[in-house]
């Protein structure tokens, strides 16, 4: 591709939407991953003992076992939120902005 045809891929408002649009979204999911992750280094720092306690009476599953196991789990699942969202809605505005650009080419 020439670099004109860059230039107007850049030009073209679908391909703001699509940076304004991925963005917002990595960043939200950023922001929750880093927002978990670093309360529970938290916790760990400040407040072990919290983390120690049985979830039940007699359990051998702790509170910071249980919680770490969550947070794993969520993780998976937002990394799947994004690829799902990458794979039909980002894509597609993708595959709009380049045929645009190449019918401008020809």
């Amino acid at each position: 591709m020439s670099s004109a045809m860059y230039e107007r891929m850049r030009a073209n408002p679908k391909f703001q939407e699509l940076v304004s649009k991925r963005g917002r979204f990595a960043w939200t999911l950023a922001f929750v991953v880093l927002t978990m992750f670093y309360g529970f280094v938290m916790v760990v720092a400040f407040n072990p003992a919290a983390l120690g306690q049985p979830v039940a009476e007699g359990s051998m599953l702790t509170v910071g076992v249980a919680v770490e196991l969550f947070m794993f789990i969520f993780f998976w699942t937002l990394t799947g939120l994004y690829v799902k969202r990458a794979n039909s809605e980002f894509d597609a505005l993708t595959q709009e902005i380049v045929k645009e650009a190449w019918k401008e080419n020809k």
